[in-house]
């Protein structure tokens, strides 16, 4: 896989983004193995720049495995400062296919109603009401359920 290459600019704005977070995959004594890049690739995939906090005490070491990754990885490399090796590549987009369910009712909404005052220099009092799937906000402020409720036969026929 070949390896990204990013513009000295687009370099020092990763580098800027990188300042603040915190390393999210660290590699140990051990060095690189097959789970530190397959766990270096997943967070690349959820996050696009990541750090990677490297324990061993050899610099030349910690450089090979930099550029070992980026290669791997098709990722550029950004930053090795100390310890620490800052990593980007673009998310993958991934889309996500909602199923549209036909009997999913609609969920609640929320309405912002003003009930102004019989005298003329009050301000209106504002209430926050909540329509559920089933009901309706009727013209004077109140909610209502969209279908009467249904009654049986017998019910209806004792009345």
């Amino acid at each position: 896989m070949t390896k990204i290459i990013l513009t000295p600019a687009q370099r020092k704005v990763h580098r800027a983004e990188a300042h603040h977070l915190d390393p999210v995959v660290m590699i140990g004594n051990d060095g690189l193995s097959t789970a530190v890049t397959k766990e270096v690739n997943a967070s690349l995939n959820a996050h696009g720049l990541i750090k990677i906090r490297v324990l061993g005490d050899d610099r030349v070491t910690r450089e090979e495995m930099f550029q070992t990754l980026a290669e791997k990885l098709s990722a550029a490399p950004i930053q090795h400062i100390g310890k620490l090796l800052v990593l980007w590549r673009p998310k993958p987009e991934i889309k996500k296919v909602r199923s549209e369910d036909e009997d999913r009712m609609p969920g609640p909404r929320d309405f912002k109603v003003l009930k102004y005052s019989t005298l003329g220099g009050q301000r209106p009092e504002v209430k926050m009401l909540r329509v559920l799937g089933n009901q309706r906000l009727t013209q004077g402020g109140k909610v209502k359920r969209a279908q009467p409720k249904q009654t049986s036969i017998k019910k209806r026929s004792q009345t």
